[in-house]
C-alpha cells in the first residue's frame, strides 16, 4: 500500500506536467474519486486502492475438446503465489519430444493475468496447430509491483521452465516432453515487450538458464515498445498518442526516466545486437498506433549487428492483438499459421 501511495505522488506531479486530451483525474477531496484514471485500463484511488476494468475475467484449466488440448496450473514461485499454465496436445505419446513454447501475456503491465478466456483460447488452438507444448507465465502487475517486477517474475519462470532439462524438475509434462533444442519465447503487446527483454537477458548471459544454449525463436504479436520522439511514418498517430503512452508507461514503472528507457525503446539499447534468439517474428496491424515501432524495432535489430532472421507481418485494416479479440477470423487464423511455420521451420 506504502509502494502504490508513494506512486500516486509522483504520478500527480507527472500527470500535472501535461495538457490536451490525456484521460486523468486529479482530485484530493475524496477516497471515492480516483486520483488516476488511465481508462480503459486501471484506475488509482487516493486510499492506494487499485481498479482495474479490463482483462479481468478468468477461465479454469481444462481439457478442450475442440482442440484435444489439455491444460493445468501449476506454481512456478510459491513466494509470490505466481503460476503457470501448461498447455499439451492429449495425443502425445509417452516420451514424446515436442517444441517448447513461453508465452508472456500482454495489457501495460497493469492488467492481463495468464488464465484470461482469449490468451487460453488462442494457445489451445496454437498447441493443436503447431503440436507443441506451451507455458503461458503468470506474473505480478503494476502499480502495486512496478516493473521490473514482471521481467523479474518472468525470469523466474524461465528459470523454473529451465530446470526441467535433465528431466528432473517438478512439472511431469516438462519432464517428458518439453525438447530444450527448440525453445520458443512469445508475447503479445506488453508480453511481446517481456520476451524480447527475456531473450536480451539470456543472449548476455546475465544469468545462465541451465540447458538453453539459444532460443530457437521469438514471436512479438503487436509488441507494446514507445519513444519520446516520433519515428518515420508515425508523425500522427504518434502526436496523438505521445502523451497517453508516455502516461501508461509511468503509471507501470514510476521510477523510469521516461520511454526512451531501453526497457521501453530498444533502439536506445546499446546492447540489442546481443538478442539471444537466433530468429525473430513481429506482427503488427495497420490501425494499430504501435504499428510503427514494430516495423522501427525489425530495423534497429537488423543495424545493431545481430546476426538472426527476421521477418515482419502486417495486417490491413486490423488493430491491437486482433487475434485474440476474434480466434476465428481470417486474419487470426492467417497469424496463427504464420506462427507454427516459423516454429516447425
Amino acid at each position: 500500500m506504502h509502494r502504490i501511495l508513494s506512486s500516486i505522488i509522483i504520478l500527480s506531479s507527472f500527470l500535472i506536467t501535461f495538457s490536451g486530451n490525456i484521460r486523468h483525474v486529479i482530485s484530493t477531496n475524496s477516497s471515492e474519486q480516483p486520483v488516476i484514471d488511465v481508462s480503459p485500463f486501471i484506475r488509482i484511488y487516493k486510499d492506494g486502492r487499485v481498479e482495474r476494468l479490463l482483462d479481468t475475467l478468468v477461465v479454469p484449466p481444462s481439457f478442450d475438446p475442440k482442440t484435444n488440448v489439455e491444460s493445468k496450473d501449476t506454481l512456478y514461485s510459491p513466494e509470490h503465489h505466481l503460476y503457470v499454465r501448461l498447455y499439451l496436445p492429449k495425443a502425445t505419446h509417452q516420451n514424446q519430444k515436442l517444441p517448447l513454447l513461453v508465452y508472456f501475456h500482454g495489457g501495460a503491465f497493469l492488467i492481463g493475468n495468464a488464465s484470461n478466456p482469449a490468451i487460453h483460447g488462442f494457445l489451445n488452438l496454437l498447441v493443436s496447430e503447431a503440436k507443441i507444448i506451451a507455458v503461458s507465465v503468470d506474473y505480478r502487475l503494476a502499480p502495486e509491483h512496478p516493473v521490473p517486477a514482471a521481467y523479474n517474475d518472468s525470469w523466474t519462470a524461465l528459470k523454473w521452465v529451465a530446470s526441467h532439462v535433465n528431466r528432473k524438475g517438478p512439472e511431469d509434462w516438462l519432464n517428458r516432453h518439453a525438447d530444450f533444442q527448440r525453445v520458443f519465447l512469445c508475447g503479445d503487446s506488453a508480453g511481446a515487450n517481456i520476451a524480447h527483454q527475456m531473450a536480451l537477458k539470456h543472449g548476455h548471459h546475465q544469468e545462465k538458464l541451465e540447458g538453453v544454449n539459444t532460443f530457437r525463436g521469438m514471436i512479438l504479436c503487436h509488441p507494446y515498445f514507445w519513444g519520446n520522439h516520433s519515428i518515420p511514418g508515425e508523425t500522427k498517430l504518434y502526436e496523438s498518442n505521445r502523451a497517453w503512452g508516455a502516461l501508461l508507461w509511468k503509471v507501470a514503472c514510476p521510477s523510469s526516466s521516461g520511454v526512451d528507457d531501453p526497457w521501453m525503446n530498444p533502439a536506445k539499447d546499446p546492447n540489442l545486437g546481443g538478442l539471444g534468439s537466433t530468429r525473430v517474428q513481429v506482427f503488427v496491424s495497420e490501425k494499430d498506433y504501435l504499428r510503427e515501432r514494430g516495423w522501427y524495432y525489425g530495423q534497429k535489430l537488423r543495424e545493431s549487428g545481430w546476426s538472426g532472421d527476421m521477418e515482419v507481418v502486417e495486417y490491413k485494416g486490423e488493430g491491437h492483438v486482433f487475434h485474440l479479440a476474434n480466434l476465428t477470423s481470417k486474419h487470426s487464423v492467417d497469424l496463427r499459421h504464420r506462427i507454427v511455420s516459423f516454429i516447425n521451420h
